[in-house]
C-alpha cells in the first residue's frame, strides 16, 4: 500500500511539472490549457447540468473486479472533514477497480475523456462534463482511489493560474480514518471515494436532488446493481436528506429471436419516507430489441455505432415513483420526459445538457423513435401470446400496456399512431371461441356485445340453450372477459366497435333464446330489446323476429313477431284477479273482438319486474300491446258492437254484472253508459241519443206533452227486451233490476225530472187545467234546482203561450206570462187608479188559490213580473207607443207631470217609469219637440249665457204658466231648470264661430270660466281661437297673436325692443283677467316669458333674416338682455338658440354673421391679425359704445380672448408668398391657436386648414425654410447619435428654445416626430451627405429607431471611397461578410467599409443585404469561373465553394445547383496539384480503387472529381461523393463496361472441387447470409443459389486471365484498359478458371485472390441481387483468407449476426455427405 502511495504522488508531482511548469521547465502549452480551462468553465455553467446523473453516468461507465456487485453510495454529513468551513460534506463511495494512471492524466486535462468513441461498448457519458460537473456543488473535490489522494480546486493555481485541473497530493483533511468514520468503522472503504465539500448555496439543492433519486434510476443500467443515500449526522435536526436503498435482480427467461432479448428485472427500494410497503418493489418485463442504424439517420457523435438497442420496459404494477414523477424515456439515465405512455422507453438518446429532455428534431433520436413501434408491437405480442397456459381472462389486464392516451410531445403522438397502425393490422385481440383454443383476431374483425345481452347469454347457456353458430353472423365476439366498461379506453383506442344491431336479430331468430329460457330471462330479453329499440332495432330485422309470446285459440302458448302482432294482444293493466273474468268474456265477445291476451304467466313475471314500467311502455308503443282494464275491456266490447240488438242487451248486462262484482266502479259504468248502444221500442240499435225515456204505460210526460214529440231531438224511448230476465255464467238477472240499472246510469227519466230538449211544448198554445199548470211549474221547479239551462224554444213556448188566467181590470182571459202581473193587492189598485190611460193584466189569484204564490221563482222565470216598477215601466212604455203614433197633447203632458206628481205623493217610486219616458222627444220647446233631458226652462240666469248659446228652451207661450207649477218634476225628467254652472250645455249649444267675434268682457269672461269648468274644452277653445275676439292695445286681436303683460313682470322690456307686440286691454278686462292665466294660454295668449320669448325668438330671426336689426334695436336688446342676466331670468333652448345663431351683429369682414363667429378685437388679437382674415365685430358702425357690453357680448357667445379663437385663425389663415417676413412672433400666434384648437377638438385639425400650412414653406430650418412635413424637431436625447445639421431640422437659433415646447402642435401640422417617419425623412437626405462620418451617425440613427424603408428607391449603400468620397450601390450588389474572400470581384462587402456592427444588422435586416453569399451568387461565382479562360482554381477557393454546397444542400437546393454547375472539380496529380474545372458529364466518382489507377495510368487528362486532401470534417468524402452524384457525376464501377472473351481452356488442368471450392464452411457462409429475414428468400431459394456453385467445373491457368474495361465520354470518345484477373466464372458453360496460386506467394497475392474468388463467386450467387454482392463478397473473402476452417466460420456468422436454419443445415448435411 504504501509503494502504491509514493509511486501515486511521484505521478502527481510530475503532471504537476510536466504539464503545468511547477517547478520546471515552462510549457509552451500551458496558455493553451489556461484558456480550455476557461472554455471549461464557461461551458460549466452555461448548462444546466445534474450533477448527480453524471456521477452515476460515470459509475456506470466503470471497470469492476469480477465478482464484485457493482455499488455507488452517497452519503451527506454535516461534520466538517476537510477543515475547508464547508456547511456540509458528500461522500460517495464506489466499488470499481479504481483509478489508474491513464485516468488521472485525464481528469487533468481538458478533453481528453478516456471514453471517447467506446459507445459501442456501453459506455453512456457523453456530454464533455463528467466528473467536472463537481465544480457545480464544491470548489475543492477530493479524490482517494488506488493511493491516490489529490484534490482539485477551481480558482486558478497560483503556481500556474490555471484552475479546475491542477492536481494537489491531500496530506492532511481529510484523512482516510475520518472517511472511514463517516462510511462506518465496520466495513472497509471502496476502492473508490470522492470527498465533496459543499458550496454553502448548494448544501439545500445537493439535499433535495439526493432526496428526489428516482427509484428505477437502475432500471436500464447494465453494471450499477446497488444505489444507496444516507446522512451521517450527529444532530439529528440536520437530517433533512431522504435516505433510499435500491437495487436491482436480473432474470432473462428467453432466447434470442428476430434480434431481441426479454427478461425480467425486479427493484427493491428501502426509502425511510415511504410509509407503503406496496411502493418499495416492482417487477418490470423487459423487451430489448436491436436495430440497424438507417444511413439517413447518422450523426458525427455516433458514427461508429452501427445498432441501435431498444428496451421497453412494461411494469407489472406501481411503479416505483417516491412521490416524484414518472419519467417516460430513458437514456440510461431516467430524464424528466413524461410521455403518456403506459410503458418506458430506454435507448442510446442525444440529450440536451441538463438531460431533461431528449432532442425532439434531431434525426438519431428520430430514427430511434421510428423503430419502437415495431419494437412495442414484438414485444406486446409476445408478451400476449407466449403464456400458453395464461387463462384468456389473465388477457385484459396485459393491453393495460397499449399506448390509449395523447402525449405532449407530438413526436410521441406520431409513436403512438404507428404502435396504433401496427397493432390493428395484427392478430391480437382475444375473442369467445368456444373451445379450450385460444382465438385471436384482428381489431377490425371483433365487436363487442351490450353488457346486458352478455347477461341473457350467459344465463341462457346455463339453462341448456346452445349458441354454437354464434361466430357465423358477421363478427367475431370479444372475450368477455375484455368486453367490459373498465376496458373502454383501451377498445377505442383499438377501434373496436359494437357488433351491428342486425346481428342481435340474427342470433336471436337463429336460438331457442325465446321459447327455451325461463320466464324471468325472457323478461329480461324483452327488456334489453326494448331498452334500445330506438336506438338499435327499429330499423333491423328485429321486427321480423318472433319474439312475443301469446294463447292461441287453442288455449296454447305460441310465438308471434311483432309485425304480425301489431294490434292483435291484449294484456291485464295491473292486477290479475279479474284475468280469468275478462277471458270468459272475451270467449263470449271473440267473434266482435278478434284480439288474444299473452300468457298469465309471462304477465304475472311483468309484474314482477323492476323495470316494469320501461317494458310495458315498450309493448304499448313498439308492439301495440293493448294494456286493458275491465273499464277499458268494455270500452273495446262496446265499440265492437254494431246493429245487434240481442248483443246490445247482453252488454247492458256485462256491465250490470261486472259492477254488482265490483270489477267496475260506478264512474266507470256511467262513462260506459254514455256511449252505449240503446235499443229502442222499435226494436232498432242507436248510440246518438240526447235523453232515454222510460216506457210511456203509466209516465207523466204522457199526460202532460202527449206521444213523443222530440224523437227528431233523440229523445229515445226504452225498448221491452230491457224488461226480460237473463242468465249469464251463472248470474241472474232480472228484467226490473236490469230497468233500474238503466234509470241510474243510462237517466231514463220521466216528468217532472226529464231535462227538455230546445224545442217546444205543443199543448201550451192553449189554457191548462189547474193540474197541468201546477205539473209544469213543478216540472221548472225541479230543473232550476238541478240548475238546468232551459232551452230557448221550450222557455218561449212557455213564456208566449196563453194558457195563464188573469184579470183585466176586472174581466178574466188568458195571456201568456211574460204579459201578466203579480202585485199587491193595494199598490195594484192604486196604479190601476193613477194610470188612466193604461190597463194592467193581473194573474187571476182566486183561481188558482195561495199555492200559486209558492212558485213564484217559477213564475218570474217564465215572465210573470211583480214589482211596482215593472208596472210603472209597462204604463210608460204604453204611453210611449201612445206618443209615437200620435203627438201628445198639452193635456196629455199635463196629465204625464200630474202622474209622476201622484205616485210620488204615494210613494211609489217611479225611477223606471221617468227612464222610459225622458229620451224620447215629446216636450215642445223653441227649437222644436225634444226630450226633456235636452231642453231648458228660461230663467234670468241664462242672460249672459244667451250672447254665445243658441240653446232649446220649452215653449212658455204653449203651455202657459202652469208647466212653471211642475218644476220638479220637470227636473225629475232631467229638463234644465237653472243655470247652476251648466257650462257643458253651453259648449253643447255654442253658437257658429264666425258670431263669436268682439266679444264683450263679461263674454270673454264667461267663455274662461267655461274652459276653466269643462274637462274638455277643446271644441270652444277651437271656435274662438282664430277670431279676432280680444282687445289689445293694438285693436282686437286673434288670442295666439296676444301677449298679457303684468306690469310688475320683469321681461316686458323684450316687448319692446321692436316695439311690435299687441297686449291685452287690462282697463278693458279689468284685474280679474290676470286670474284666467292657464285659460288664456289655453286659447293661445302668450302670458309668461317662455311665450314671449319664443314670439320674440321668432321676430328676432324673421328681422335677422332681413337684416333689419339695426344699432339702436342692437343696443336695446343687449341693455335688456344684460338686466334680465342679472335677474338670473332662465332662457329657453329656442330663445338662446336664437340670439347665438341668427346673423345679426355685424363684422369688418362685411354682411352679419352669429354672435359665436364674431370676435370682439383686442390688443393680444394684434399677432395673429397679420396672418388671418378674422371677423372682428364692426365697432364703426356700432361705434365705442359697443365694448361697453363686453360681458354680455361673451356670453352670447362672441370671442373676446385669443385662446378662444383658434378655429377662426384655422379658417381664416392666409400665410404671404414669401415666408420669410413671418417673424417667430407670427409663428408662435399660430402655433397657440394650433394647440388650443386641437385642445378643443380632439379630433384631427380641418382639411382645408392642414392643405394650407401644408403648401407654403414657411418653417426655417438648417436646409432653409420647409414645408412642415419637411421638418424635423431636434430632440436633445440626440446629442450621442446625430447632429441638428445631420437633417432639416427647424432652426432653432431663430426660433429660440421654447420651439421645443410645440412638439405636439408640430406634429399636428405635418412636421415628423414619430421615430419611423423621422427616419424615412433623414434616411431621404442622405444623397445630401458625402462625408463618411455624416451618414454613419444617420445610419447609427436609422438602425436604433428600427427604420424601415418605403420603397426600393430609399434603399442605397454607400460605399466610401475615403473620407469625403463614394458611391451609392444597391443593396443586392452587397453582402456582409465574405469569409473566404471569393466575392470581391462580384460583390461590394461590407465589412471591409469599416461599418461597425450595428450598422451591419441595418444593412442585413432592414436593406435586406445578404449576410453571407446566397446560393444564386455562389452559382454564379461558379459560372465565372467555368467561363474563365483558365477555368483554374485554387485548393483554398474549392474547398471553400464546396462546404458552402455541402451545407445548403437539401432537396429544394438540388436542382439549383444541379442547372447551375456544368463543371466539376478535378485534380491533376501531375499538374503540381492544380485543380481543373471539367464537363461534369465527362468526370467520375473513383469508387473502385483498382479500375481508378488502371484509368488514371492510361488517360491524357485528369477525370476524376477532386476530394480535399487530406480530408476534412466538414467536406467528407462521403459526402460529396453523394452530391456528386446528384449533379450527374457517373460512378466508376457502375459505368466501365466489363467485356469479357471466352476462354480456351484447352491445355487447362481440371481441378478437384473438394479441395478448391466445395467447403461446407463456404456454404454454410452463404446460406447464412441468404437466410437473412430482410431478404426474404426461402429456402428452396436459397438451395437453388447454392447448387449453381456446386454445378460448376474448375480449371487452373498459370497466367491470368484478361478482362476489359471501356469508358464512353460524351463526345463519343471510348478509352479501354486490360487488367489481368486471377479468378474467372463462365457462367454460361458452368466453368470456373483460377489461376494456379500458393499461400507461400505472399499476403498481396493471397488478398487479391481472395477478392477475386469472393467476387466471381457472390456476383454468380446474387446475379438477380446485384446491390447485396459487395457484402457477400466481404464475407466470402474472410472465409476464403480463414481457409474456411468450421470453427472459424462459426465465430464469423455470429460476430456478423447470423444463422442457418433448420432445413439448410439438412440440405448441406445431404450435401456433403453425398
Amino acid at each position: 500500500m504504501a509503494s502504491t502511495n509514493t509511486a501515486a504522488r511521484k505521478h502527481v508531482d510530475e503532471i504537476r511539472r510536466r504539464k503545468f511548469s511547477i517547478g520546471g521547465e515552462l510549457n509552451p502549452l500551458t496558455e493553451d490549457l489556461h484558456q480550455a480551462v476557461k472554455n471549461l468553465s464557461a461551458e460549466l455553467y452555461a448548462k444546466d447540468v445534474h450533477f448527480l446523473m453524471e456521477l452515476i453516468q460515470n459509475a456506470e461507465d466503470n471497470e469492476y473486479p469480477e465478482g464484485v456487485d457493482p455499488s455507488l453510495e452517497f452519503v451527506i454529513t454535516s461534520n466538517d472533514i476537510t477543515n475547508t468551513g464547508a456547511p456540509a460534506t458528500l461522500l460517495v463511495f464506489n466499488n470499481e477497480k479504481g483509478f489508474s494512471d491513464k485516468n488521472i492524466e485525464s481528469i487533468c486535462s481538458v478533453g481528453r475523456s478516456t471514453k471517447k468513441d467506446l459507445r459501442k461498448r456501453g459506455y453512456i457519458g457523453e456530454k464533455g462534463i463528467g466528473f467536472k460537473s463537481v465544480f457545480l456543488i464544491t470548489a475543492q473535490p477530493y479524490i482517494f482511489s488506488n493511493g491516490y489522494q489529490i484534490r482539485f480546486n477551481e480558482k486558478p493555481c497560483e503556481h500556474c493560474n490555471v484552475g479546475y485541473i491542477v492536481p494537489e497530493w491531500v496530506v492532511e483533511d481529510p484523512t482516510l480514518s475520518a472517511i472511514q468514520s463517516v462510511y462506518g468503522s465496520a466495513t472497509s472503504l471502496p476502492t473508490t471515494t470522492l470527498v465533496l465539500p459543499l458550496k454553502p448555496e448548494k448544501v439545500k439543492p445537493v439535499k433535495d436532488q439526493l432526496s428526489s433519486v428516482h427509484p428505477e434510476v437502475l432500471l436500464f443500467l447494465s453494471k450499477i446493481r446497488r444505489l444507496s443515500v444516507r446522512k451521517d449526522n450527529e444532530d439529528p435536526r440536520l437530517d433533512t436528506v431522504n435516505a433510499i436503498s435500491i437495487s436491482s435482480e436480473k432474470n432473462f427467461f428467453t432466447s434470442k429471436s428476430m434480434d431481441a432479448v426479454s427478461y425480467t428485472v425486479h427493484l427493491t427500494a428501502d426509502a425511510d419516507d415511504s410509509d407503503d410497503e406496496d411502493e418499495t418493489e416492482c417487477g418490470y418485463y423487459m423487451w430489448k430489441q436491436r436495430f440497424p442504424v438507417k444511413q439517413e439517420n447518422k450523426v458525427d457523435v455516433r458514427m461508429e455505432v452501427e445498432e441501435w438497442t431498444i428496451t421497453l420496459a412494461f411494469p407489472n404494477g406501481e411503479r416505483l415513483s417516491r412521490g416524484s414523477t414518472l419519467p417516460g424515456i430513458y437514456s440510461f439515465l431516467p430524464t424528466e420526459t413524461i410521455t403518456n405512455f403506459p410503458f418506458i422507453i430506454q435507448a442510446d438518446f442525444l440529450l440536451a445538457s441538463s438531460r431533461e429532455n431528449i432532442l425532439w428534431d434531431n434525426k438519431w433520436n428520430k430514427g430511434i423513435l421510428d423503430c419502437v413501434p415495431l419494437a412495442f408491437l414484438n414485444a406486446f405480442t409476445s408478451l400476449v401470446k407466449s403464456t400458453e397456459n395464461a387463462p384468456v381472462s389473465s388477457l385484459p389486464n396485459m393491453f393495460r400496456f397499449l399506448p390509449v392516451y395523447e402525449s405532449s410531445h407530438p413526436k410521441l403522438n406520431l409513436v403512438r399512431d404507428a404502435i396504433k397502425e401496427k397493432l390493428m393490422n395484427e392478430a391480437i385481440v382475444p375473442c369467445e371461441s368456444h373451445t379450450e383454443q385460444k382465438l385471436f383476431c384482428k381489431p377490425n374483425e371483433v365487436g363487442r356485445l351490450k353488457p346486458a345481452f352478455w347477461s341473457i347469454l350467459k344465463k341462457a347457456r346455463r339453462q341448456g340453450v346452445s349458441f354454437s353458430n354464434i361466430s357465423s353472423h358477421g363478427a367475431y365476439l370479444l372475450a368477455s372477459s375484455f368486453d367490459k366498461s373498465d376496458y373502454n379506453v383501451i377498445l377505442d383506442f383499438l377501434e373496436i366497435k359494437p357488433v351491428s344491431h342486425e346481428w342481435y336479430a340474427k342470433c336471436i331468430g337463429s336460438s331457442n333464446l325465446v321459447m327455451g329460457v325461463s320466464e324471468d330471462v325472457y323478461i329480461q330479453l324483452l327488456l334489453f330489446i326494448a331498452g334500445s329499440w330506438g336506438s338499435c332495432f327499429y330499423k333491423t330485422n328485429m321486427k321480423n323476429t318472433p319474439l312475443i309470446k301469446y294463447i292461441g285459440r287453442d288455449g296454447k302458448v305460441d310465438v308471434i313477431t311483432l309485425v304480425s302482432g301489431t294490434n292483435k294482444l291484449l294484456a291485464a293493466d295491473s292486477d290479475s284477479d279479474y284475468f280469468s273474468w275478462l277471458i270468459n268474456w272475451n270467449t263470449e265477445f271473440q267473434c266482435s273482438l278478434g284480439k288474444f291476451f299473452l300468457p298469465k304467466v309471462t304477465q304475472e313475471a311483468m309484474q314482477s319486474c323492476s323495470k316494469k314500467t320501461t317494458l310495458v311502455k315498450w309493448l304499448k308503443e313498439k308492439v301495440k300491446v293493448e294494456f286493458v282494464s275491465v273499464c277499458e275491456y268494455a270500452e273495446l266490447l262496446g265499440s265492437s258492437l254494431k246493429s245487434n240488438s240481442k248483443l246490445a242487451v247482453i252488454y247492458a248486462h256485462f256491465l250490470h254484472n261486472s259492477l254488482q262484482k265490483d270489477y267496475l266502479r260506478m264512474y266507470e259504468v256511467q262513462n260506459l253508459c254514455c256511449d252505449m248502444p240503446i235499443v229502442d221500442n222499435y226494436g232498432q240499435v242507436t248510440r246518438e241519443h240526447r235523453e232515454v225515456l222510460v216506457p210511456a204505460n203509466g209516465s207523466k210526460w204522457v199526460e202532460l206533452i202527449g206521444s213523443n214529440p222530440w224523437r227528431q231531438h233523440n229523445y229515445i224511448e226504452l225498448g221491452e227486451d230491457y224488461t226480460r230476465s237473463m242468465t249469464y255464467f251463472g248470474d241472474v238477472t232480472s228484467g226490473k233490476e236490469l230497468v233500474s240499472f238503466l234509470q241510474k246510469y243510462v237517466e231514463a227519466s220521466d216528468v217532472p225530472n226529464l231535462s227538455p230538449p230546445n224545442a217546444a211544448i205543443p199543448t201550451l198554445s192553449s189554457p191548462l187545467t189547474k193540474k197541468n199548470t201546477f205539473l209544469l211549474l213543478k216540472w221548472l221547479r225541479n230543473l232550476r234546482l238541478s240548475e238546468v239551462s232551459l232551452p230557448k224554444r221550450f222557455l218561449s213556448s212557455i213564456k208566449n203561450g196563453s194558457w195563464l188566467k188573469v184579470s183585466l181590470n176586472g174581466s178574466p182571459g188568458y195571456c201568456p206570462p211574460s204579459e201578466s202581473f203579480m202585485l199587491d193587492s193595494t199598490k195594484a189598485s192604486l196604479l190601476q187608479n193613477g194610470s188612466v190611460l193604461v190597463d194592467i193584466p193581473l194573474v187571476d189569484e182566486k183561481y188558482y188559490g195561495v199555492t200559486m204564490k209558492k212558485y213564484k221563482d217559477e213564475l218570474e222565470t217564465i215572465g210573470v213580473r211583480f214589482q211596482d216598477s215593472d208596472a210603472c215601466k209597462f204604463i210608460g212604455k204604453r204611453l210611449m207607443d201612445l206618443a209615437t203614433s200620435s203627438q201628445l197633447t198639452k193635456d196629455n203632458v199635463l196629465s204625464i207631470l200630474k202622474f209622476i206628481e201622484y205616485l210620488g205623493k204615494h210613494s211609489i217610486p217611479c225611477g223606471e217609469f221617468i227612464k222610459v219616458i225622458r229620451e224620447k222627444e215629446w216636450l215642445r220647446t223653441t227649437r222644436g219637440d225634444k226630450t226633456p233631458s235636452k231642453s231648458v226652462l228660461f230663467t234670468q240666469d241664462w242672460n249672459a249665457a244667451s250672447q254665445i248659446i243658441d240653446i232649446p228652451f220649452l215653449d212658455q207661450d204653449y203651455y202657459d204658466t202652469e208647466i212653471l207649477s211642475y218644476t220638479n218634476e220637470l227636473n225629475m225628467l232631467g229638463v234644465v231648470v237653472n243655470f247652476d254652472n251648466s257650462y257643458q250645455l253651453v259648449l253643447d249649444n255654442l253658437k257658429s264661430s264666425s258670431s263669436l267675434t268682439c266679444l264683450s268682457p263679461e263674454a270673454m269672461l264667461l267663455i274662461l270660466r267655461c274652459i276653466q269648468n269643462l274637462q274638455s274644452s277643446d271644441k270652444l277653445v277651437q271656435a274662438i281661437k282664430n277670431n279676432k275676439c280680444l282687445k289689445t292695445n293694438l285693436g282686437y286681436r286673434c288670442p295666439s297673436e296676444c301677449f298679457l303683460s303684468n306690469p310688475e313682470s320683469e321681461w316686458g322690456c323684450l316687448l319692446k325692443v321692436f316695439g311690435s307686440f299687441p297686449v291685452l286691454d287690462e282697463k278693458f278686462y279689468g284685474r280679474s283677467i290676470f286670474s284666467m292665466l292657464n285659460e288664456l294660454k289655453n286659447i293661445g295668449v302668450m302670458v309668461d316669458f317662455e311665450d314671449a320669448s319664443k314670439e320674440f325668438s321668432r321676430t328676432f330671426k324673421q328681422q335677422a333674416s332681413l337684416s333689419s336689426i339695426k344699432k339702436e334695436h342692437v343696443l336695446s336688446f343687449l341693455q335688456c338682455y344684460g338686466k334680465l342676466m342679472k335677474l338670473e331670468i332662465k332662457f329657453s333652448s329656442d330663445f338662446k338658440k336664437c340670439i347665438r345663431e341668427e346673423k345679426w351683429i355685424r363684422t369688418r369682414l362685411g354682411g352679419y354673421r352669429p354672435p359665436k363667429e364674431c370676435i370682439l378685437f383686442g390688443a393680444e388679437w394684434e399677432p395673429i391679425s397679420t396672418i388671418s382674415l378674422l371677423p372682428f365685430i364692426d365697432d364703426n358702425f356700432y361705434g365705442n359704445e359697443i365694448h361697453n357690453y363686453h360681458t354680455d357680448l361673451r356670453g352670447l357667445g362672441v370671442i373676446t380672448d385669443f385662446k378662444d379663437g383658434a378655429k377662426f385663425v384655422a379658417n381664416g389663415l392666409f400665410l404671404p408668398q414669401d415666408c420669410s417676413s413671418l417673424t417667430p412672433a407670427n409663428v408662435y400666434a399660430l402655433l397657440d391657436s394650433v394647440k388650443k384648437l386641437k385642445e378643443e377638438s380632439g379630433t384631427d385639425l380641418p382639411a382645408e386648414f392642414l392643405e394650407k400650412v401644408s403648401q407654403k414653406n414657411w418653417l426655417k430650418t438648417y436646409f432653409g425654410y420647409k414645408r412642415p412635413d419637411e421638418c424635423l424637431l431636434f430632440d436633445s436625447s440626440w446629442d450621442s447619435l446625430l447632429k441638428r445639421k445631420d437633417g432639416p431640422f427647424i432652426d432653432e437659433g431663430f426660433y429660440g428654445t421654447r420651439i421645443g415646447s410645440y412638439r405636439k402642435e408640430l406634429n399636428v401640422l405635418g412636421a415628423i416626430t414619430d421615430s419611423n417617419k423621422e427616419c424615412q425623412l433623414l434616411a431621404g437626405y442622405l444623397e445630401f451627405h458625402s462625408n463618411f462620418e455624416t451618414i454613419g451617425r444617420i445610419y447609427n440613427y436609422l438602425s436604433t429607431f428600427k427604420w424601415e424603408p418605403v420603397d426600393e428607391d430609399s434603399k442605397r449603400i454607400w460605399i466610401p471611397r475615403g473620407t469625403d468620397n463614394g458611391e451609392w450601390v444597391l443593396p443586392q450588389d452587397c453582402v456582409l461578410h465574405d469569409k473566404n474572400n471569393l466575392f470581391g470581384e462580384q460583390l461590394n462587402v461590407l465589412e471591409n467599409c469599416k461599418y461597425d456592427g450595428k450598422i451591419l444588422d441595418l444593412f442585413a435586416n432592414t436593406l435586406n443585404v445578404k449576410v453571407h453569399p446566397s446560393i444564386d451568387d455562389y452559382c454564379k461565382l461558379w459560372k465565372a469561373w467555368e467561363s474563365s479562360g483558365s477555368q483554374i482554381v485554387t485548393h483554398k477557393e474549392c474547398c471553400a465553394f464546396w462546404e458552402f454546397v455541402v451545407r445548403n444542400w437539401n432537396p429544394r437546393t438540388e436542382d439549383t445547383f444541379e442547372n447551375n454547375l456544368s463543371k466539376l472539380p478535378v485534380l491533376d496529380p501531375n499538374s503540381n496539384g492544380r485543380i481543373f474545372l471539367y464537363d461534369k458529364r465527362d468526370v467520375f466518382i473513383g469508387d473502385d480503387l483498382f479500375l481508378t489507377d488502371l484509368f488514371t495510368k492510361t488517360f491524357s487528362r485528369p477525370i476524376f472529381v477532386w476530394f480535399p486532401q487530406p480530408s476534412q470534417k466538414t467536406l467528407t468524402r462521403a459526402k460529396l461523393v453523394d452530391i456528386y452524384t446528384k449533379l450527374g457525376v457517373r460512378i466508376l464501377s457502375e459505368s466501365a463496361h466489363k467485356n469479357i472473351s471466352d476462354v480456351d481452356d484447352a491445355g487447362f488442368e481440371p481441378v478437384n472441387l473438394k479441395e478448391k471450392i466445395n467447403k461446407e464452411g463456404l456454404f454454410k457462409l452463404i446460406l447464412a447470409f441468404l437466410a437473412d429475414p430482410n431478404l426474404k428468400m426461402e429456402a428452396d431459394k436459397r438451395h437453388e443459389a447454392v447448387s449453381s456453385v456446386l454445378a460448376i467445373e474448375a480449371f487452373e491457368t498459370p497466367e491470368k486471365m484478361p478482362v476489359r474495361y471501356s469508358l464512353t465520354f460524351s463526345c463519343g470518345e471510348v478509352v479501354d484498359v486490360e487488367p489481368r484477373r486471377m479468378i474467372r466464372w463462365d457462367k454460361q458453360h458452368s466453368k470456373l478458371y483460377m489461376q494456379k496460386m500458393e499461400r507461400s506467394s505472399g499476403h498481396k497475392n493471397v488478398i487479391e485472390y481472395a477478392s477475386h474468388f469472393a467476387e466471381e463467386i457472390a456476383e454468380g450467387v446474387l446475379w438477380d441481387n446485384e446491390e447485396l454482392v459487395p457484402d457477400l463478397c466481404e464475407l466470402i473473402r474472410l472465409g476464403f483468407l480463414l481457409e474456411f476452417d468450421e470453427e472459424a466460420v462459426e465465430f464469423l456468422m455470429k460476430i456478423k449476426n447470423l444463422q442457418i436454419f433448420l432445413e439448410d443445415q439438412d440440405y448441406l448435411t445431404s450435401t456433403f455427405s453425398s
